[in-house]
């Protein structure tokens, strides 16, 4: 089980999609997250394959809806493709996938 713990990333909430800001520079790292499940995701984590611990929760309080995609940036300053992810929908139910490639991909659709 992972603990939770900071990455420097924030998240708000514009016309009900998810917009995540953080200081761009050369080691950030840019997808498309799509909820493709008719249930509101309410918790998203991201964390390099090589850490043990969960980071932050890119939804911090906020939700992405159902059907809804939105352009993610991680600026930890790492400089890794590989993350597993953990997303935690309103219902209670979470969805798992590690070793995800981000940089190869581009994106990340959650199904149910």
């Amino acid at each position: 089980m992972r603990n939770f713990r900071s990455c420097g990333l924030a998240a708000a909430v514009i016309g009900g999609l998810m917009i995540f800001a953080a200081p761009a520079s050369a080691d950030d790292l840019e997808f498309t997250l799509t909820n493709a499940t008719t249930v509101s995701a309410t918790e998203f984590y991201v964390s390099p394959v090589n850490v043990d611990d969960w980071e932050d929760n890119l939804l911090e309080g906020k939700y992405l809806p159902a059907g809804n995609e939105v352009t993610v940036t991680i600026g930890d300053g790492r400089r890794t493709c590989t993350y597993d992810l953990k997303t935690v929908f309103e219902d209670g139910r979470t969805a798992e996938n590690n070793g995800v490639d981000l940089c190869q991909t581009g994106k990340y659709t959650v199904h149910e």
